[in-house]
């Protein structure tokens, strides 16, 4: 198939397109505007295939939109550009509306007119793969799940954006007939993601020994999904889900985020120790996000049973995998450090 991936060079979207040069047949059209998210390195392992193509462009400029479905002629559109970090929301929730909500839109509208225009054989088979986040379901307690019917009750402007998107995408599939599909996922981690991000962070401030900041008392739940299992469920999604489905899709591992640091501190004192002291000596307890969801934990018993698939890399084995790839990929992040984050708190200006 041909598929375009939107946002192609963020974490998730070059994990899946990584996955289908390198396992699939599939021929690939990443679109992507390159804002600070967008890391063209993380692409880089197959750039090199003729089966690989990359334009810079924005979701939310029509006309390119339109002409990379037109000139790509794409049987999948895989949708993954999208504003994404919690904390940068809450200092400038502007972009997040833009490029979540409206960006969505013109992807929707643009795909629309694409898609009305293919003969009837190719109509049918055609999919628009919208890909979200657990966050939009809001915050559980200290029991149960989320499941693909729980009510939406999104906390951040984040999550609110991509609430938003999801009732575009469905909204366009039942108004207008589009075939689309769904994914709410749980918290992804793995190679080649952006250091804001919780576990990327920590690593990278571990071994500058600066102080490693856990918000609030650490006790915040996030059920973790490594990148490439990720990449396996979209794919199994966009080539075999129903149309107008919607699929949950978690690691099964459940872990406070003081769990996840000391795990990520252990596992550098056993691979690289320090000439002093444990790692562990440098988590500093910082003020709470604003309105920090306390728990999210996914039911990804649908996606399981339709379309078999499960996750296949544990917390421990992942964790451990991710580790050695930042000790092993320095050039990597300091890129990255150098020239467009700092590791620097986000998220305390309030809008």
């Amino acid at each position: 198939m041909r598929i375009l991936v939107t946002g192609g060079a963020g974490f998730i979207g070059s994990a899946l397109v990584r996955r289908l040069i390198e396992h699939t047949d599939h021929e690939v059209l990443v679109f992507d505007k390159l804002t600070y998210a967008g890391v063209l390195s993380s692409l880089e392992p197959v750039a090199g295939s003729n089966r690989y193509g990359f334009v810079q462009a924005d979701i939310c400029d029509p006309e390119a939109v339109a002409k990379a479905l037109a000139d790509f002629k794409p049987e999948v559109v895989a949708h993954l550009a999208a504003e994404s970090h919690v904390d940068r929301s809450i200092d400038g929730p502007g972009a997040f509306v833009q490029t979540n909500l409206v960006g969505t839109f013109v992807m929707l509208n643009q795909t629309l007119g694409y898609w009305r225009g293919l003969p009837e054989a190719e109509k049918a088979a055609f999919r628009f793969h919208h890909i979200s986040t657990d966050e939009v379901f809001g915050s559980l307690g200290e029991d149960g799940f989320f499941t693909e019917t729980t009510p939406y009750d999104p906390r951040s402007p984040y999550s609110a954006s991509k609430a938003g998107s999801d009732h575009l995408v469905r909204a366009w599939g039942h108004t207008y007939g589009l075939p689309v599909l769904v994914t709410n996922c749980s918290n992804n981690y793995g190679p080649y993601h952006f250091p804001e991000k919780l576990i990327p962070l920590i690593i990278i401030r571990a071994l500058n020994g600066e102080p490693l900041p856990v918000y609030g008392d650490g006790s915040n739940v996030r059920d973790w999904l490594f990148v490439d299992d990720h990449a396996r469920a979209l794919q199994a999604v966009f080539e075999k889900g129903e149309p107008g489905e919607t699929y949950n899709v978690g690691g099964n591992a459940e872990r406070k985020n003081i769990e996840v640091v000391t795990a990520i501190c252990a596992i550098l004192d056993r691979v690289r120790p320090k000439a002093q002291g444990q790692y562990a000596d440098q988590i500093t307890y910082v003020t709470d996000r604003p309105g920090h969801d306390h728990r999210y934990a996914i039911d990804a018993s649908k996606i399981r049973a339709d379309l078999g698939w499960t996750p296949s890399v544990t917390f421990e084995q992942g964790i451990e995998q991710t580790v050695v790839w930042y000790l092993e990929n320095q050039s990597w992040w300091q890129d990255i450090l150098g020239a467009r984050y700092s590791t620097q708190r986000l998220g305390v200006s309030n809008g």
